[in-house]
């Protein structure tokens, strides 16, 4: 017989950062944008868009991150997150998204809508003039 304790039950507390649009999002990932390689994070949220926590979810290449659904939502259903925003970074510092960013951008939106964790935005992080591009903000996915 499997024991429990209570800790391992309860949900985290977010932090006092709330996520109210593509600019906060991209400013609790910024660092990434220095990074030489392809990183995924997920950011966990509460009903509030409260910040639980942020994960990296995988670290890849220099132009990919492999990700799949079990390592995104792995971390949100720990958290208790409601919600969920997803972020990479290109290392080329264009943050425009490619082919295969809206393809794992449409299967992560249609996961956690079986599990009940909203995707809320991806937001592809870059650096210049063009700092970071959400794919909700340009249209470019379905989120709802």
């Amino acid at each position: 017989m499997m024991t429990m304790t209570i800790d391992a039950m309860q949900v985290r507390e977010p932090t006092a950062t709330l996520l109210r649009d593509p600019a906060s999002a991209h400013a609790e990932c910024a660092d990434m944008a220095q990074l030489a390689q392809e990183a995924f994070a997920v950011l966990t949220l509460n009903t509030k868009n409260k910040l639980i926590a942020r994960h990296l979810v995988t670290l890849g290449l220099v132009n990919a991150a492999p990700v799949h659904p079990r390592e995104v939502f792995r971390p949100a259903i720990s958290d208790g997150a409601e919600a969920v925003i997803l972020a990479h970074n290109h290392p080329s510092g264009d943050p425009t998204p490619s082919a295969e960013d809206l393809r794992v951008t449409r299967q992560l939106v249609d996961a956690g809508k079986i599990i009940g964790i909203r995707v809320l935005d991806h937001i592809v992080i870059g650096r210049g003039d063009t700092p970071h591009c959400s794919l909700r903000e340009k249209g470019l996915a379905t989120f709802d």
